[in-house]
């Protein structure tokens, strides 16, 4: 399949919302907030991941499945376009400051001609969206199963293009911290579900806090996904980690979504400006309170902005 004809399927449906297709399937994409705490109580839209939701006619077929059945030829392609129609879909929402998390396997381009024709897609992408390249955040996935000095390479220019950098799928091991010291990402997302074990007993938790100081000390921001509880949240502030993600804070949705209207962007003070805030601030106004999930035993209710009047 050539580059051509895949980009031809980009679809924007009468809703406003891009979609494409590959064979019978359909790809939509759905938006999944990760939130910013901006004080104790309250927590702002920090960017929005993309994923896939693929269907075969009509009806929902599962990634895991879907993926396995894309030809090894098609992957660049498809993850291309995937990343695109997540970007445009995410510059619908017309925030200020909210960025892009999209996924880049950076073996799916080992040729350095082929890695510049998708950075420039990126930025194409980015641009028809209204982000800037720096409200975009490449999130690298199976770094552990490529060569440092490799991978390396690829970080740098991720960041020479404007790009921001995470890294998925991490642990708490020296390997892991080795990685983090040598490419110094922007972002580390840890693995659910070892986030959970480790929450749920006083030494896994202290080992989360020491995990979270480390990567902080080489310049890294933690984001702690899969938190399916209040509790967990609440816990993120204990351990230092403002960048939260999960069920209990908000689901996947397809888009166009309902983000705006559920999580207003908060407008934030000039002073005190908060670095993913770009110039020149606005002034604050008063925060409102909108249901949480219901979950396990809270302590604190999240609170989101109120859009002015």
């Amino acid at each position: 399949m050539t580059t051509a004809s895949i980009f031809n399927n980009l679809v924007r449906g009468e809703d406003g919302a891009w979609s494409t297709v590959y064979g019978p399937f359909v790809l939509r994409c759905a938006l999944q907030p990760v939130f910013r705490r901006l004080s104790p109580k309250v927590l702002d839209i920090h960017s929005f991941q993309g994923l896939v939701r693929a269907e075969r006619n009509g009806e929902p077929f599962a990634p895991a499945h879907f993926f396995p059945l894309v030809e090894p030829n098609d992957l660049p392609e498809i993850e291309s376009l995937l990343r695109t129609i997540h970007i445009l879909n995410a510059g619908l929402l017309h925030r200020k400051r909210a960025m892009a998390l999209v996924s880049f396997n950076p073996a799916l381009y080992p040729d350095p001609t082929r890695l510049r024709v998708e950075f420039d897609r990126i930025r194409l992408a980015s641009h028809s969206a209204g982000l800037e390249p720096g409200r975009v955040i490449c999130d690298i996935s199976g770094a552990s199963g490529i060569e440092l000095p490799r991978l390396t390479r690829h970080v740098e220019r991720l960041k020479e293009a404007g790009f921001r950098v995470s890294l998925t799928d991490h642990g708490a091991g020296d390997t892991d911290i080795e990685r983090v010291r040598t490419l110094r990402p922007d972002f580390v997302r840890l693995d659910g579900d070892w986030v959970r074990d480790y929450m749920h007993n006083s030494a896994g938790f202290a080992l989360l806090r020491v995990v979270v100081r480390q990567l902080s000390e080489h310049g890294t921001e933690t984001i702690l996904e899969r938190l399916e509880e209040i509790w967990q949240v609440d816990l993120c502030e204990e351990l230092g980690v403002s960048l939260m993600q999960g069920y209990a804070l908000a689901r996947p949705e397809i888009a166009p979504t309902n983000f705006n209207a559920e999580y207003p962007e908060i407008i934030l003070p000039l002073a005190g400006r908060h670095p993913d805030l770009p110039a020149p601030a606005q002034t604050a106004i008063p925060a409102t309170t909108q249901p949480a999930a219901k979950a396990g035993p809270q302590r604190t209710t999240p609170v989101f902005g109120k859009r002015r009047s």
